[in-house]
């Protein structure tokens, strides 16, 4: 399907499907940011869809959904935590983005209100805390509840974690306050913080955060009390939500008055007179942006006078009297002084643009993606070359072109045929429609040390051999102790131990006598595995649970399926056209067959394997029908049974169905409408039946 085009240019039904797509989008992004603390969309990717979300409303207003993202705020509240109703409701910003949209924003204040030029209007300016917004409840002065934003109506409750928190006062100071007020701000960590944090959880080999923002909301919302203690949590107050009455006139008073009170206040808070004003804190602070220890990625700006405030309202989830002038995307240019390749889990090949060090948005970068080698070819970036770089939000830096290239550039790069961590072929994909696959990958599988791990985990599976007792975490530890490398060393597992002048298993911590004994009798009852056991565990890509009970029921025999594998992988065609003749099986399984058959670690894991093992052969379901062990194909229209069910039948009663005729088919069953392959049976003197023929022979 091709991508939706301009909002101008969609037709009613396309806008309809868009505006589903958005929401959709929009709502598992919400969760990301909200819920798991960890976001897949940038700032400038999130917005992009929100405004386009509204654009499509705004020409198509009654296809707006009920569940629309104009009408939602956060997302709901996890079930980790009590519920707690916000007595008001805490909204979201109109974002800014430009100069000009500031100017609309104060000309709109002065419509609405009906304000002169001559009149004056103060607006306030402060820093966008790139954090996660919390809400105090104190009554009688006493905090008695915290809760953060949740879908804006309803929020989650960190009374106790908030607690923790120093620029959280228990008790308001000064001598008069609301006898009930929310108060409102952002939790957030200091970039040193952040850094030191990340430091000691690398450390502990525990998982580090990706950003402060992530590490700050989910050190907030942790269930134990005792890490969110842990860690060192800020909060700047700058807004207020239910009061029992009117503290204040403006809001520049109502933060001088917060302040009093013993919350932290950000001191870039300033009001002004004019949208030149506004502009000038703002670049200020986009200048100022990497100096001051924590993370902004906009300025806020607020109608000063409350009265006017509540005058103005709201709109939809934003108040009409704020909103938010996002910074953009962080953009610098350095040196790209090399490409190198990273192996994923799953064996992707990603290539990594090394570069000299450099300050963008606060944050030192020094690599980027380059994301694949179709990317690189697009961008004609090259080793030595000057790059544009842009950080938008939080997500990896990436290379967006380069900048001026000179005559004396290095070659093109290109990708690399074989894997940098094993040496084996590293290949893209091809579908059974012709289609390359972007991403390159190893078909080194459980002979590539960057795969290994994952690779045994399955081997090891349920749906594969099903070793009781050996599970992920058992071949964490195996593997990181050296003794389990490929799956032939799992059979091998006490003498690895041993050679590797380690104590006994039983000795090591978790295992005792019982236990080792007991891994060991389940690693040896997997010694006769099954054919499609076998051949699943292997963790060929395309080739799972379903495509290897394929080839174990039409070979039987494992030593003939392998034997036609490694001669199609020798390019006998004949071996290919063989196994491609196996009715549900597709030309991208056969080539991931053929890759890694090719591949001589491949075949030195295997050939070590089998040593250890006797793979068990298929049994032949039914062998005293007529048509077991037979090859059958079916064309045509079949009018007693959909072809499906003929197949399904077939192959319960032992027969091979194939969906091509060769030499090797026994019988074709043709039906009406049948075309080339009944031409060919007749070509090859192939036996040909009717449905009523196949049926009364099967016994149906």
């Amino acid at each position: 399907m091709s991508k939706p085009g301009p909002v101008e240019s969609l037709t009613e039904e396309e806008a309809r499907r868009e505006l589903a797509r958005l929401s959709a989008e929009i709502r598992l992004a919400d969760a990301a940011y909200y819920r798991e603390d960890d976001p897949h969309l940038s700032d400038a990717e999130y917005d992009a869809l929100r405004d386009r979300n509204s654009a499509i409303e705004a020409r198509f207003p009654h296809l707006k959904r009920k569940d629309s993202p104009s009408e939602r705020v956060g997302h709901e509240v996890s079930e980790a935590f009590s519920k707690v109703a916000h007595g008001v409701p805490m909204l979201s910003l109109d974002n800014a983005f430009a100069d000009e949209d500031v100017a609309e924003f104060v000309a709109r204040i002065r419509r609405f209100l009906g304000l002169d030029d001559s009149e004056s209007l103060t607006i306030t300016s402060e820093p966008k805390i790139d954090g996660l917004s919390l809400n105090l409840t104190y009554e009688a002065g006493v905090l008695v509840r915290a809760a953060t934003r949740g879908n804006g109506q309803v929020g989650e409750d960190v009374t106790v974690n908030a607690r923790t928190i120093e620029d959280i006062p228990e008790k308001l100071g000064g001598k008069t306050w609301p006898d009930k007020i929310e108060v409102r701000g952002e939790v957030y960590m200091t970039g040193a913080a952040f850094k030191a944090l990340n430091a000691s959880q690398e450390e502990a080999g525990k998982k580090v955060f990706a950003n402060p923002r992530n590490a700050a909301a989910g050190s907030l919302r942790q269930l134990d009390v005792a890490i969110t203690r842990s860690r060192p949590l800020r909060f700047f107050a700058y807004a207020w939500g239910e009061v029992s009455e009117p503290f204040a006139a403006t809001q520049t008073e109502a933060v001088e008055t917060i302040e009093k009170w013993g919350f932290v206040t950000n001191d870039l808070f300033k009001p002004h007179e004019t949208v030149d004003g506004l502009l000038e804190a703002y670049r200020d602070l986009a200048e100022r942006r990497a100096m001051l220890g924590y993370d902004i990625d906009g300025v806020v700006y607020k109608v000063d006078r409350l009265d006017w405030q509540e005058r103005l309202g709201f709109v939809s989830r934003f108040p009409r009297w704020a909103i938010a002038h996002k910074f953009p995307a962080e953009r610098a240019v350095t040196k790209l002084e090399s490409i190198e390749i990273q192996v994923g889990r799953t064996g992707t090949l990603t290539p990594v643009a090394r570069l000299t060090p450099v300050t963008v948005g606060g944050v030192v970068v020094s690599n980027a993606t380059l994301h694949n080698e179709d990317e690189i070819a697009r961008l004609d970036v090259r080793p030595g070359d000057m790059v544009e770089i842009q950080r938008a939000g939080d997500v990896i830096p990436q290379v967006l072109g380069v900048v001026d290239p000179d005559d004396n550039r290095a070659p093109p790069f290109e990708m690399p045929g074989e894997c940098p961590e094993c040496g084996s072929a590293a290949v893209r994909e091809v579908d059974d429609k012709g289609e390359e696959d972007v991403r390159r990958r190893c078909t080194g599988g459980l002979t590539c040390p960057a795969q290994a791990v994952e690779r045994l985990k399955h081997f090891v599976s349920r749906k594969a051999l099903d070793i009781d007792g050996l599970g992920a975490k058992q071949i964490e530890l195996f593997y990181g102790h050296g003794v389990v490398k490929g799956p032939q060393d799992i059979f091998r597992l006490a003498d690895r131990i041993e050679a590797a002048g380690l104590p006994p298993l039983s000795e090591w911590e978790g295992f005792g006598e019982t236990s080792a004994r007991n891994l060991f009798a389940a690693i040896d009852a997997r010694r006769s595995p099954p054919f499609q056991r076998f051949l699943n565990g292997l963790g060929i890509r395309h080739v799972g649970e379903t495509t290897s009970g394929l080839f174990a029921r039409s070979y039987l025999k494992w030593e003939n399926f392998w034997d036609t594998v490694k001669k199609a992988s020798q390019g006998e065609e004949g071996a290919e056209a063989d196994l491609l003749s196996i009715d549900g099986v597709g030309q991208t399984a056969v080539t991931s067959l053929k890759d890694f058959a090719a591949e001589p670690h491949n075949q030195d894991m295997l050939t070590a394997l089998l040593d250890e093992v006797d793979v068990e052969d298929a049994e032949a379901a039914a062998s005293d029908s007529p048509v077991a062990g037979k090859t059958i194909v079916f064309t045509g229209t079949l009018e007693k049974m959909t072809r499906d069910e003929a197949k399904s039948r077939a192959t319960a009663l032992g027969a091979k169905v194939s969906g091509s005729v060769s030499k090797k088919t026994d019988i074709v069953v043709a039906g009406p409408g049948a075309g080339s392959k009944l031409k060919k049976a007749e070509e090859l003197g192939v036996q040909v039946m009717s449905e009523d023929d196949w049926l009364e022979l099967a016994g149906l």
